[in-house]
């Protein structure tokens, strides 16, 4: 008995190879119509129309900013997603994602904790509401 399960087994370990992909069966690689840029966040504020984001450039290593209003990350299929950073090092960032060339989305990788440096306030009796008016999509400077 047990030399009949013994030769089961290796009947059926080397005749595995046997339907291993070929290179007749393996899909064509296509490029995706789908690329997306990633910022380092300096510091993102919230205002009561949308978050104003202080992202640091890639190529030049200076400071630039957006206007993303809260509309985008209300409903599950809006423009915009948040995903809260756990405990750990890891420093938020926003990745925008283009399809075919236009604006796709944004995904915001935020410290849930509103203490961290990143987060910040726009005072009161400051009024920059015009920023986010009409704000189709998000266009990083390089």
């Amino acid at each position: 008995m047990k030399k009949v399960l013994l030769l089961a087994f290796v009947v059926l370990v080397t005749g595995i190879p046997l339907f291993a992909f070929t290179p007749q069966n393996v899909p064509e690689f296509t490029e995706s119509d789908v690329f997306f840029h990633n910022v380092t966040i300096e510091r993102i504020y919230l205002y009561r129309m949308g978050y104003m984001v202080i992202y640091r450039t890639p190529s030049t290593n200076q400071y630039a900013r957006t206007y993303l209003p809260h509309d985008w990350f209300m409903e599950s299929s809006g423009p915009g997603e948040i995903i809260y950073l756990g405990r750990g090092s890891e420093w938020p960032s926003m990745t925008v994602f283009y399809e075919n060339g236009a604006f796709s989305h944004v995904r915001l990788r935020l410290r849930r904790d509103r203490n961290h440096p990143t987060w910040g306030m726009v005072p009161l009796n400051i009024n920059i509401d015009h920023f986010f008016q009409d704000v189709q999509e998000v266009q990083l400077e390089f």
